[in-house]
């Protein structure tokens, strides 16, 4: 009868272990190419499409609080994305605006959103990026032929950027996604038009 109650008990604490582990596994973010695909340039200007053509869209049963940030956001961490339901860090990673001007380089993008802030990316990076005192790891480059930003948070909530273009250059089509475990949160997609 001891050795059942001592078995018992080893199992019980070993399971308990493994539940701690699984818990406590964090996503890993995979790095992308550093190498630019063949003719995918996406300097100049760019103009959101009208609401009704650009309107995020959100996952099943999601509510209407699920949006990207307003264009009137900043890089004060606490409006940079204070509507929506993005993780607690990832907020304060999402950029948006209605006019952006893209200058792309050997190495890199430059976006600017309504002429107020620069976001930079380097292709193939994979560091840990900071808005003030919130810390999360980045990695961006290309993907299939889309350039790819994805940062995750200490929570391990994934904010994922895609751009691409589309209609032979003439549109830039970006989406925008958080997820968590195999859950997305959030889903929106916008387009652009060449200006």
């Amino acid at each position: 009868m001891n050795r059942t109650k001592t078995f018992n008990g080893c199992s019980m604490v070993l399971m308990a272990c493994l539940m701690l582990v699984a818990c406590a596994s964090r996503p890993e973010l995979v790095p992308k190419s550093a190498i630019v695909p063949a003719g995918v340039d996406f300097s100049g200007r760019w103009q959101l499409r009208t609401e009704g053509e650009s309107k995020p869209m959100r996952p099943g049963g999601a509510g209407p609080g699920n949006r990207v940030p307003p264009a009137s956001s900043t890089r004060n961490p606490g409006r940079r994305s204070s509507r929506g339901n993005l993780g607690a860090a990832a907020r304060v990673f999402v950029e948006n605006g209605e006019s952006l001007k893209i200058s792309q380089t050997a190495a890199g993008l430059f976006i600017s959103f309504d002429r107020s802030v620069v976001e930079e990316y380097t292709f193939g990076e994979n560091r840990i990026v900071s808005v003030g005192p919130i810390e999360a790891q980045r990695v961006s480059g290309w993907q299939n032929g889309r350039f790819v930003i994805q940062t995750l948070d200490e929570e391990g909530a994934i904010l994922t950027e895609s751009w691409h273009l589309a209609e032979d250059g003439e549109v830039l089509v970006r989406e925008i996604s958080e997820t968590k475990g195999d859950q997305e949160k959030f889903f929106a997609l916008q387009r652009f038009d060449k200006v």
